[in-house]
């Protein structure tokens, strides 16, 4: 889970995520390995904001590739994507863009959640750590993992650490040789060596889980 950000911490930039690389390499042998092979992992970011997290709600339980075709076909009907545009959707059309009946609903409930200003995404920024995750958390449909990529991904906090992403938790078997994969304890547990850029650790980790498969 995200940990608490001190006043001083500031959103990831290639140069603060090439900083922490070179610390993370410095103090840990298994990320030294990685750097030593890959370099600086790809910052990963992406735009703050409404189409981000439906984005994300999209991407819970499915393959990267499924929800992109959604969420793409999504914003070819609604360009810019915004929560009014979206419940002007009847059912009919989320479900043939590729929504199932349960993400329709919860985007529907997120979309009228910002609309209202009940959730003030572009207020996120302004919070520490643990007081943005549980604004986002407060929302029906977003759990654990769906918080943790968008504070770290669109926020860019530099120490979120996402303990039940599957691929994140087989980087993490693979690059630890384990026999076994963490559970989510031990994920949380693992990470703390990796404080206060968890958030550096995991780009590190997922990029050695890509190129460990032929995708960097």
């Amino acid at each position: 889970m995200p940990g608490v950000r001190s006043s001083a911490a500031e959103a990831l930039t290639a140069a603060s995520l090439a900083h922490a690389t070179a610390e993370l390499a410095g103090r840990d042998p298994i990320l030294g390995e990685i750097v030593a092979r890959l370099g600086v992992p790809p910052l990963w970011d992406r735009e703050p904001g409404f189409p981000t997290l439906v984005h994300i709600v999209l991407e819970q339980q499915v393959s990267l590739a499924s929800a992109r075709a959604a969420f793409d076909r999504l914003v070819a009907s609604a360009d810019p994507l915004t929560p009014g545009r979206f419940l002007a959707f009847a059912d009919a059309d989320l479900l043939a863009f590729g929504f199932s009946r349960q993400k329709a609903r919860y985007v529907r409930l997120l979309a009228a959640a910002v609309g209202t200003g009940a959730l003030d995404l572009a207020g996120l920024a302004g919070l520490d750590d643990a007081e943005a995750e549980q604004a986002l958390l407060a929302q029906t449909g977003i759990g654990p993992w769906t918080a943790a990529i968008y504070l770290l991904m669109a926020l860019r906090l530099p120490d979120v650490w996402p303990s039940g992403d599957l691929a994140l938790v087989v980087a993490v078997t693979e690059a630890m040789g384990r026999s076994r994969r963490p559970t989510r304890l031990e994920m949380t547990v693992l990470a703390e060596r990796w404080r206060p850029w968890r958030s550096v650790a995991a780009r590190l980790l997922w990029a050695d889980y890509l190129a460990r498969r032929g995708r960097m």
